[in-house]
């Protein structure tokens, strides 16, 4: 869920108590922790942390008028997210931080960039310092800046490691439905 609040403090003033402490809670290490240099703000309607324009004038490379996104923090409809580009984008950082997560035998709800929490318990906030600490503006302008400029394999010319083109599928003859012949359902288990 994408908030209007203009400012930090108004996102932050408009979720409930439980979000505010928890929201409050990561964001408190996540400033504690952050590079000089990245800045705080509202962006795609959440907290937003990012490269801004003096730094890096290019901007994101999706929407150059925005700033380099590097980090959001989000109260979504059944969770709370902490989106952490940086790890996306740097493998072994990656690795790094899914297994200090699970030496902390906390559960890790992780999409790409995106870690999904319902309680500020359910994050370890040294491991999330930790992150935020090895992630350098610098470090991560360059990570950004040659991912960027990594050849990309068209899909159409892309090969599949078992040596086929995605997305091309045998065709395969399809039986003829049988006249008056009950529909089958499928049952949930």
């Amino acid at each position: 869920m994408q908030s209007k609040a203009a400012t930090v403090s108004a996102y932050i003033a408009s979720l409930p108590a439980d979000r505010r402490a928890a929201i409050g809670g990561v964001r408190k290490v996540i400033l504690a922790n952050l590079d000089k240099g990245f800045e705080e703000g509202m962006q795609y309607g959440m907290i937003g942390y990012y490269v801004p324009h003096s730094i890096f004038p290019a901007g994101y490379h999706c929407d150059p008028k925005q700033p380099l996104p590097f980090a959001g923090l989000a109260s979504q409809k059944g969770h709370m997210s902490l989106y952490i580009m940086g790890i996306y984008g740097h493998e072994p950082l990656r690795e790094w931080f899914q297994s200090a997560w699970a030496k902390t035998g906390k559960r890790l709800d992780m999409g790409k960039a995106c870690i999904r929490f319902k309680k500020l318990e359910d994050v370890p906030l040294d491991v999330v310092g930790e992150a935020f600490r090895r992630l350098t503006l610098k470090g991560y302008v360059s990570v950004y800046t040659s991912r960027l400029a990594e050849p990309r394999e068209s899909a159409r010319t892309a090969k599949s490691p078992a040596g086929k083109k995605p997305g091309v599928k045998k065709k395969v003859a399809k039986k003829p439905a049988k006249k008056n012949a009950p529909k089958r359902t499928r049952i949930a288990k």
